[in-house]
């Protein structure tokens, strides 16, 4: 990467890290940035999955007084995120690489609607929260390892829909159901990366970059990112999206 480059990926990571903290989707700066300096889909999809891991680290420790009472339930809920992100990591790696090109267009369509729709999401789930199992129940389960495939074949908005989940079927408030998603994408994105690791390409220099940013925007995020306009956040993701599937779509 020129120097340059090396900097937007930074600033990348930056940005992702904070919105990883706050809402989730990070990943629809960061794996854009990658392929539009060069990076191929499948091995930028990797990098970004490695070099997000310390940012998911410091922006669960961020709200780690909303994480009080709920070790237990992480514990349960975590093993399904770590199965789920382990299948989802193996369909990445031996699906045929044009699968990805058709596919992740799609997910990130999904990703940017469900981005938009978010709000909405947190009106529903306000309403079911009163006739949520106190400990989510076997249901709760099955989704988070649905998030965890999801999140490890392409983590893109993978928070967004843990929120959607967690919120659906705890009896919780935002703040901490938010705190329980950063450490369910912390264990999805460390499974993914541990497999990736081993074997799969990886862009080093793109996982440092990314690394270092999401890094600093993992304390951001959770220091601050709370008073940045949701709509703001929201808009900026959505954009960035839109220029992802463009580049994948017409090169």
């Amino acid at each position: 990467m020129t120097p340059l480059e090396v900097v937007a990926v930074v600033a990348a990571g930056i940005g992702a890290g904070a919105i990883n903290a706050v809402v989730g989707s990070g990943s629809l700066i960061t794996f854009p940035t990658l392929v539009a300096i060069g990076v191929p889909p499948v091995v930028a999809n990797v990098s970004n999955n490695i070099g997000l891991v310390p940012g998911s680290f410091t922006g669960a420790y961020g709200y780690r007084a909303e994480l009080k009472g709920q070790r237990d339930r992480l514990v349960r809920l975590g093993v399904g995120s770590l199965l789920g992100s382990a299948l989802g990591g193996l369909l990445l790696i031996n699906l045929d690489p044009g699968v990805f090109q058709v596919v992740v267009p799609v997910l990130i369509g999904v990703a940017c609607v469900l981005v938009v729709i978010q709000p909405q999401l947190n009106r529903w789930t306000a309403g079911w929260r009163e006739k949520a199992h106190p400990n989510g129940g076997p249901w709760l389960w099955l989704g988070v390892f649905g998030a965890g495939v999801y999140g490890g074949y392409f983590g893109a908005a993978q928070g967004v829909l843990l929120i959607g989940i967690l919120g659906a079927m705890l009896s919780e408030g935002l703040q901490r159901v938010n705190a329980a998603k950063n450490v369910l994408s912390l264990i999805v994105n460390f499974t993914a990366a541990a497999l990736f690791i081993v074997i799969a390409e990886i862009d080093w220099w793109a996982v440092l970059a990314i690394a270092v940013g999401s890094t600093i925007g993992g304390f951001l995020g959770a220091k601050i990112g709370r008073r940045i306009p949701a709509p703001v956040l929201r808009g900026i993701i959505v954009c960035v999206g839109i220029l992802a599937i463009i580049k994948l779509v017409f090169g």
